[in-house]
C-alpha cells in the first residue's frame, strides 16, 4: 500500500470470553455478549435476536480502554453518511462517561461470528443496538468503579464514575480510566441483571437537542462533532476509491446489455493494443435467478483505470440475447400498460374484512384511480468500486459494503477458499440507498484477482454501468377504488398493488409479492373503513429488482396519500380533517390483525400499529405549516403521512407551480415520530434529505427499458434532484421524544411520503392530479 495513505485499524477481539486482556496488561476490552439461552426461553424471536449472528448469542459491540485512557469503540456497522460510527459510539460514550475528545473509532471487518449480524439496511442500526452498547458501556462503567474501590479498599457504592475519571466521594480521590484499565480487565464481568444505566438527568449526548433547530439556535456545547467529519472535509476519510496499493491493476467490466444474456464471442486484439492494457479477462456471470452473483461478461485489466475503459471501447463483443428469453423483449411502457389491464381484474386476495362489492353497490359516490411509479436506480454518488487481492491461500477485499457477511462469503467462493481464510475491510461508503446491499461488486473483483495472485486488483464501475446495470427499484401499479356515503364518509376500499418481486432475485419468480414487501404499507394500511379488500395480481421480474430506500413502501405510500386526497375532494372535505377520519380514533392495532407475515422484523406487541402516533404526527405537521393559510395564486399546500420501519412521518409541502412547469418547493415540514431519539441532529439530517431525495424521485427519477436495453446512462438522463429542486427551507418536528418507547427506523421511513405531498401541493396549486411519476414532462408548457 503507498506510504501516505493510512487505512482504518481493525480491532480483533476474542469471542470466547466476555471480558479479555490484551497482550499489553494493561487495557479492559468489554464485549456485548448475553445468555443465548435467552434465545431458547422464547418461541419466537424478534428484532436482533432473529437476525443472523444477532447480539443475543454473540459479542458484537467492543469497548477498549488503554493504559493512557483512550477509549476505542469497535463500530460494526457501515457508515453511508446516516451517522452510525459516530451515533453508537455516542451512546457508549455518554453511558461509560468518557471524554468525548479521547474516543476513537475502528471499523470493524466483516465476521458474524465475531461481532453479529452486520448487515446494514432495513432502518434498524440503533433500534437494535442502542441497548446492548449501552449494557457493554455499564458493564464496563461497572468494572472500573469496582477496580478503583480495590485500589483504595473502600466499598464499590462510594465510587462514582465520572468524565473519563472514577471518584472516591467521600475522600475526592480520583483515577483515570487508563489507570484502572489493567486492574478492571481482572474482574468478573457483572451479571446483566445487575447492570445499572444511568438516568436521563446524567446523560450528556443521547437525546441531547443541539445546534440549529429551525432557525433556532441551541446550545451545541455539549454535541460531540461527527467522527468523521473532519476526515471527509479534509479529503482524508477512506471511501472505497480511496484504496490505493502500489502494486494495483485497475479493472472494469463489459456487462451484457441484457439481463439473463451472456457472452457469446470477444475480440480483444484492438484493447490489448491499448496503452497499459494488461490483460482481457471473461468472467462467468450467473442464470436468473442471479442472487448477489455478477452478471458476467469481459474484464479489461489495465495499469490505471482510463486504459481500461479505452480498452473496454476497444472489444468487440457479441451477446447471446436469446439466453435471456423475455427480459430482451421487455419494454417498460407496454410493461406500465399490461400491469394497468391486469389491474382491473382480481388478485391475489391478501386482506378482507367486511363486503367490498355490498359496500361498493350501496355507494352514493365511487371513485377509482390508478398510480404508476417507474424503475429507479439508486445512483449513490460514490459508483461500486472494490479492491481484491488473493495471495498465499487468502484473500482480503476492501470495499464500501452494506453486507460484509455475504460480501465474504461471495468473495470466498470466487476464490475457492474458505470464509475463514478472507478479510473483508470495510471503507465508509459515498452513499448506499440499498444498492451496496448487493456485493457483485466486489465479487467481480475477485473473480479477476484470482488470476493476477499477489496483486491487488481494483474493479471501478463507471456511473453508466452504475445506472445500467443496478438492482432497480421496482415499477409498480396500484389501482384503488372507493365507495363513499351520501356524507362523503368513506364505506369501501379495494386496492390492488402490482409489481416484481426482490424475492426474483433468489429463486423462480414468484409473480406476487411476499410478505416482506406486502408489509411495507399495503396490508397494514390503518384507515377505519367498514369493508376493505386488498388484492396482490401477479407482476413478472425482467429486470435485476433490489432494495432502493424505503422499498416498496414509495408505492404503496403514493398510490394510498394521493388516493386519499382525491377522496377528500371527492367528499369537498378539508384533506387534513378527511384523513384524520380515515385514520379514526387513537388505537394500537395488533399488525397480526392484517395477516401481516413482517413487521420490519420486530415483535408485533412492542411494535403495535399505533393509529394515535399517526394522528399526531398529521397533527404536528400540519399545525407547524399553517394548514389552511390563504396563498398566492400558483401556489398549494399538500400532505401525506407513513408508517414505514415502524416510525411515523407526515409531510406538509408548500409548492409554487410556474407557467413554465417549473416546481418551486418554498417550504416542507416534516413531522417524525421514531420514539426515542437518541441523536436528534442526525434524525433532522436524514429527514432534510430523505425530503430531497423524495422529490427528485417525484419529479425526475426514471429508469426506462426498451428489447431489455436501460435508456438511461447518466445524470444527463437519469435525473437526480439539483441544487434548484431543494426546499427553500426544510422544518423538522420531532415527535415523541420518550425514553420508554419503542425506537424505531429514522434512515428510510421520512422518504415515502414526501411524493405523494409535493403531488398533493401541485393538484392545489394547480387543479392538476399527478398518478404518474416523474411529474415533470406532465407539466412541461
Amino acid at each position: 500500500m503507498s506510504q501516505d495513505r493510512e487505512m482504518p485499524m481493525i480491532a480483533n477481539v476474542s469471542r470466547r470470553h466476555f471480558l479479555k486482556g490484551l497482550a499489553a496488561s494493561s487495557a479492559l476490552v468489554v464485549a456485548v455478549r448475553w445468555d443465548p439461552l435467552l434465545a431458547e426461553e422464547e418461541e419466537t424471536q424478534y428484532g436482533a435476536a432473529a437476525m443472523p449472528g444477532g447480539w443475543v448469542d454473540n459479542p458484537n459491540v467492543f469497548i477498549h480502554i488503554d493504559a493512557d485512557g483512550t477509549v476505542t469503540v469497535v463500530n460494526h456497522r457501515s457508515e453511508m453518511g446516516q451517522g452510525i460510527r459516530t451515533s453508537l459510539v455516542m451512546v457508549a460514550a455518554d453511558e461509560l462517561g468518557a471524554d468525548w475528545d479521547r474516543v476513537r473509532v475502528e471499523q470493524a471487518p466483516a465476521n458474524q461470528e465475531k461481532y453479529g449480524n452486520q448487515n446494514t439496511d432495513g432502518s434498524r442500526s440503533m433500534r437494535h443496538w442502542f441497548s446492548p452498547m449501552r449494557r457493554a458501556a455499564a458493564a464496563a462503567r461497572s468494572m472500573l468503579e469496582q477496580a478503583a474501590a480495590n485500589e483504595w479498599g473502600v466499598p464499590k457504592e462510594e465510587c462514582r464514575a465520572g468524565v473519563h475519571l472514577v471518584r472516591h466521594e467521600p475522600s475526592g480521590r480520583e483515577l483515570g480510566f487508563g489507570e484502572l484499565a489493567g486492574r478492571a480487565r481482572e474482574l468478573s464481568i457483572p451479571d446483566r441483571e445487575s447492570l445499572t444505566l444511568k438516568p436521563d438527568s446524567e446523560l450528556r449526548y443521547i437525546s441531547r437537542e443541539t445546534g440549529m433547530v429551525n432557525g433556532e439556535l441551541r446550545d451545541d456545547s455539549a454535541r460531540p462533532p461527527a467522527i468523521d467529519g473532519d476526515g471527509i472535509v479534509s479529503g482524508s476519510a477512506v471511501f472505497g476509491g480511496d484504496v490505493i496499493f502500489d502494486d494495483q491493476l485497475f479493472a472494469v467490466v463489459a456487462r451484457p446489455p441484457v439481463y439473463g444474456a451472456n457472452l457469446k464471442s470477444v475480440d480483444d486484439a484492438e484493447a490489448l493494443k491499448v496503452p497499459g492494457v494488461v490483460k482481457v479477462v471473461t468472467i462467468e456471470g450467473a442464470d436468473p435467478p442471479a442472487g448477489f452473483e455478477p452478471l458476467g461478461g469481459v474484464a479489461v485489466v489495465a495499469e490505471n483505470t482510463w486504459a481500461a475503459i479505452e480498452g473496454r471501447r476497444a472489444l468487440s463483443i457479441e451477446w447471446n440475447l436469446e439466453a435471456a428469453g423475455d427480459n430482451a423483449r421487455y419494454d417498460t411502457e407496454a410493461y406500465r400498460k399490461a400491469l394497468e389491464e391486469a389491474a382491473q381484474s382480481p388478485g391475489k386476495t391478501i386482506r378482507e374484512s367486511g363486503n367490498i362489492e355490498e359496500a361498493l353497490e350501496k355507494a352514493d359516490r365511487r371513485l377509482d384511480a390508478t398510480y404508476y411509479m417507474p424503475h429507479m436506480a439508486q445512483a449513490p454518488m460514490e459508483p461500486p468500486v472494490a479492491v481484491v487481492r488473493f495471495k498465499d491461500g487468502k484473500g482480503e477485499a476492501w470495499a464500501p459494503v452494506q453486507h460484509p457477511r455475504a460480501t465474504r462469503e461471495g468473495v470466498a467462493g470466487k476464490l475457492g477458499l474458505d470464509v475463514e481464510d478472507v478479510t473483508v475491510n470495510v471503507t465508509l461508503l459515498g452513499g448506499g440507498f440499498g444498492r451496496k446491499s448487493k456485493p457483485d461488486f466486489v465479487m467481480e473483483a475477485a473473480s479477476v484477482a484470482r488470476q493476477f495472485e499477489g496483486r491487488p486488483v481494483r474493479v471501478q464501475w463507471t456511473r453508466e454501468d452504475d445506472i445500467q446495470h443496478t438492482y432497480f427499484h421496482a415499477n409498480s401499479v396500484d389501482r384503488l377504488e372507493a365507495g363513499l356515503d351520501a356524507d362523503g364518509k368513506a364505506i369501501g376500499w379495494l386496492h390492488r398493488t402490482l409489481s416484481p418481486s426482490i424475492g426474483s432475485l433468489f429463486a423462480e419468480d414468484p409473480e406476487h409479492k411476499g410478505g416482506f414487501e406486502l408489509g411495507m404499507g399495503f396490508n397494514t394500511m390503518p384507515f377505519d373503513i367498514p369493508a376493505i379488500r386488498l388484492e396482490n395480481p401477479k407482476a413478472s421480474a425482467h429486470v435485476r429488482i433490489g432494495w432502493f430506500r424505503s422499498v416498496y413502501n414509495l408505492p404503496h405510500a403514493f398510490a394510498i396519500q394521493s388516493f386519499a386526497a382525491e377522496m377528500a375532494e371527492a367528499a369537498g372535505r378539508d384533506h387534513r380533517d378527511y384523513l384524520l377520519e380515515l385514520l379514526g380514533p387513537a388505537r394500537r392495532i395488533d399488525p397480526a390483525t392484517f395477516n401481516d407475515e413482517w413487521n420490519y422484523g420486530e415483535d408485533p406487541e412492542r411494535y403495535p400499529i399505533n393509529v394515535g402516533r399517526m394522528r399526531a404526527v398529521v397533527e404536528r405537521a400540519t399545525q407547524e405549516a399553517g394548514w389552511g393559510r390563504e396563498l398566492p395564486p400558483g401556489r398549494g399546500l399538500g400532505l401525506a403521512m407513513h408508517h414505514s420501519f415502524v416510525s411515523y412521518t407526515a409531510v406538509v409541502m408548500e409548492v409554487e407551480v410556474q407557467d413554465d412547469g417549473g416546481v418551486i418547493v418554498h417550504r416542507a415540514d416534516m413531522a417524525f415520530d421514531c420514539g426515542r431519539q437518541v441523536n436528534p441532529e442526525r434524525i433532522r439530517s436524514q429527514l432534510e434529505g430523505a425530503c430531497v431525495m423524495g422529490i427528485g424521485i417525484a419529479l425526475h427519477s426514471e429508469v426506462t427499458l426498451s428489447e431489455g436495453v436501460v435508456a438511461q446512462d447518466n445524470f444527463h438522463q437519469y435525473h437526480i434532484p439539483r441544487m434548484e429542486h431543494a426546499p427553500r427551507e426544510v422544518r423538522v418536528h420531532l415527535v415523541n421524544n420518550d425514553p420508554n418507547a419503542p425506537m424505531g427506523g429514522v434512515g428510510e421511513p421520512g422518504l415515502p411520503p414526501v411524493a405523494p405531498a409535493l403531488c398533493n401541493a401541485i393538484y392545489a396549486a394547480t387543479g392538476q392530479r399527478i398518478r404518474q411519476l416523474p411529474v415533470a414532462d406532465q407539466l412541461a408548457g
